[in-house]
């Protein structure tokens, strides 16, 4: 069971990412910003295409790259799913937060307000911390070698990211944001 959420998370995180940037289309926003700052950002998606196989093999069992696991306990993989469960909650919060402002990379162009409340009360990164949730949990379920390595990738490139984003908001909202950085922790 905790396998078929796993495959099912990938679908739900997905579909709310992508729902929401068409959302926005249809009202005149362009959402998608990706690989505009940075031109190396076009290396994630193949990485990411092998994860989502990497996911619905191991929950299909269709042939992967690696059959071993670092230990195998149900309780771990429940643990996994409430993870999972907790991450996709916290996007949905976020996309309902982020209202029209929702954007996927950075937006130099026409950047909208400062979005200090809601789920971005109390973090300033919460669809960052949904992903590493998600990516957690899904290592609690599929607990290998190859998941463990994109956890550990998965937080660096967050971070990065969110390094760049905190730059750019830093000098466009100036002081509104350095003081919404006092009051609200990056993540949790």
């Amino acid at each position: 069971m905790p396998a078929y959420f796993a495959a099912l998370t990938v679908v739900l995180l997905l579909g709310m990412v992508i729902t929401r940037a068409l959302l926005l289309k249809r009202k005149g926003i362009e959402a998608i910003h990706f690989g505009n700052i940075d031109k190396t950002d076009f290396l994630i998606p193949p990485f990411a295409l092998f994860y989502f196989y990497t996911i619905f093999a191991h929950t299909f069992n269709l042939p992967t790259v690696s059959t071993q696991v670092f230990f195998d306990a149900a309780i771990v993989s429940w643990v996994g799913v409430l993870l999972c469960l907790a991450g996709l909650s916290l996007m949905l919060w976020s996309l309902v937060s982020f209202g029209q402002s929702f954007r996927i990379g950075i937006d130099t162009d026409h950047p909208d307000k400062l979005i200090t409340t809601g789920v971005f009360a109390f973090s300033r990164n919460p669809i960052y911390v949904a992903f590493a949730f998600v990516l957690l949990g899904q290592f609690l379920i599929f607990p290998n070698w190859i998941l463990l390595i994109y956890v550990v990738a998965g937080a660096w490139l967050f971070h990065r990211q969110v390094l760049r984003e905190e730059d750019y908001l830093k000098k466009h909202y100036g002081k509104e944001y350095l003081a919404y950085c006092a009051q609200v922790r990056r993540y949790l």
